[in-house]
């Protein structure tokens, strides 16, 4: 399955980016996963998020519900080709921090938290959908980064991501492993 996800806003390094703000990343992209499983193959695996079922991906956190797409128990590994667009001339990729430490804020964002890693003052109503259950399953990174040509806050960038979801045993061999419709 390949699909994209979109972010634009800030992006820290790791070291100064808060436990709320890589949240905040995370919620951002909430909406784009949870509109993915609308669509198949997702939404015809309905064991996925069945509590009942042993297949099911959902994790409760510090009280909050969690629906990562690539898990260990579905035995699912992903790549990404992160295009990272930012206003800086392309000579000053580290501005805001060097580039390896914006992609692990990113990391952290695309992924579950564990308790430490959610903000205290967390409180969802429904589950937050997010892409990984842990970063270690992303198998391959290729980063191109440009400049963004629209004038915008220095300290903005603009993501494109394609996300490449890899099946590591026949657990998915009974879903239509496409494009989303």
């Amino acid at each position: 399955m390949e699909f994209y996800l979109r972010y634009e806003g800030r992006l820290k390094s790791k070291g100064s980016s808060t436990i709320g703000e890589k949240h905040a990343i995370r919620k951002h992209f909430h909406p784009q996963l949870k509109r993915l499983w609308e669509y198949s193959p997702l939404r015809e695996a309905t064991e996925f998020l069945n509590p009942s079922s042993r297949l099911c991906v959902i994790e409760k956190i510090g009280g909050v519900d969690f629906v990562p797409l690539v898990t260990s128990k579905l035995q699912l590994r992903c790549e990404l080709d992160i295009l990272m667009l930012q206003p800086q001339p392309i000579t000053k990729v580290i501005y805001g921090g060097d580039i390896d430490n914006r992609l692990k804020t990113l990391f952290d964002a695309l992924a579950m938290p564990n308790e430490a890693q959610l903000p205290s003052d967390t409180a969802a109503s429904e589950p937050i959908y997010c892409l990984l259950q842990d970063d270690s399953l992303v198998t391959s990174v290729q980063v191109r980064s440009d400049k963004l040509l629209d004038g915008r806050n220095p300290n903005q960038v603009f993501l494109c991501i394609r996300v490449s979801v890899i099946a590591g045993e026949p657990i998915l061999r009974h879903l239509d492993i496409g494009r989303p419709e």
